[in-house]
């Protein structure tokens, strides 16, 4: 005997309602105030002004003239200008490269299986916890008196003075001193990288034979490529806004050897100078926006996030 199963009923479809949005709170709105009232004050409209400013002839006080775009056109042919950019531009390439190498150096040293590593991880970090301009000028008196001293007392004549009155290598005591002070914040980063990293990783590579150079070129690099990224862009943002150390350490000499654009900016609101470096100011911004987003894009194409 066949039965046959009833006809099943089509059910209706569900009317899918659409998600409502969710109402902010006034209280939020009113809370953001104060934030938005204090960021106007102290940063759109201090940067809105200088825009102003940088079309003017205004020297810091008194009465002005709009001069159009005359500022940014002597700008672009000013050899002082284009020296502070350079210096900047290079000083920044160096300082990055250096600062991640020695970084990444001691974070798999200290990351390694060594007696008092813990001790010599504060010792790393002492740099960073010390003012710049006192790094600085501890710096200066070694260049200009301890090192000359002990060159002189060993026969080296071609170092006997100091490197700082040198225009062929001032800046290398600048990326010396700057590397010697940032290494600590990237060696930070590195150590988190590090750790992330499971240990079965480096004993499977090891029980296949691999050498600790292998390890770190098929294994360790790989893996803290994102933190490489990260503190590329973040030395690369803080070295091209170098300012209290070349000031103690060199005060932009000799000459303008190792002036940076910061330094030049600084000083030329000081010397009458204001509505051109005030365009400067803003050419700087620009160029900084662009490196910005240049980085971000390299950034977001890794799948790294800050």
């Amino acid at each position: 005997m066949s039965t046959t199963a009833p006809p099943r009923r089509s059910e209706a479809p569900v009317a899918v309602r659409p998600q409502r949005r969710r109402k902010v709170d006034a209280a939020f709105y009113v809370m953001l105030l104060p934030a938005l009232a204090l960021f106007t004050l102290l940063i759109i409209g201090p940067a809105l002004a200088g825009m102003y400013f940088s079309v003017t002839n205004y020297v810091g006080y008194g009465e002005y003239s709009f001069v159009g775009l005359a500022n940014y056109l002597v700008l672009f042919t000013d050899p002082r200008i284009l020296a502070a950019y350079g210096f900047t531009l290079g000083f920044s390439v160096v300082a990055v490269l250096l600062v991640n190498a020695i970084a990444l150096f001691l974070a798999v040293l200290l990351n390694s299986k060594i007696r008092f590593k813990t001790a010599l991880r504060g010792v790393f970090f002492i740099p960073m916890v010390v003012s710049g301009i006192v790094i600085a000028y501890v710096f200066n008196y070694i260049f200009s008196t301890s090192l000359p001293a002990v060159f002189g007392s060993l026969g080296i004549t071609a170092w006997s003075s100091s490197i700082l009155a040198n225009e062929s290598w001032a800046w290398v005591a600048v990326v010396i001193v700057t590397a010697w002070q940032a290494i600590p914040s990237a060696l930070i980063i590195y150590l988190a990288g590090l750790l992330a990293i499971p240990e079965e990783v480096y004993e499977a590579s090891s029980l296949d034979g691999a050498t600790p150079w292998r390890q770190f070129t098929a294994i360790t690099l790989p893996l803290v490529a994102g933190y490489v990224v990260i503190n590329t862009v973040l030395g690369f943002k803080n070295f091209l806004n170098a300012y209290d150390i070349i000031v103690g350490l060199t005060n932009g000499g000799p000459g303008t050897a190792t002036s940076s654009v910061a330094m030049t900016i600084f000083t030329g609101f000081t010397s009458g100078d204001y509505a051109y470096q005030m365009a400067n100011a803003v050419v700087f911004f620009i160029i900084t926006v662009v490196i910005s987003v240049l980085q971000l894009r390299i950034i977001n194409r890794r799948g790294v996030s800050l």
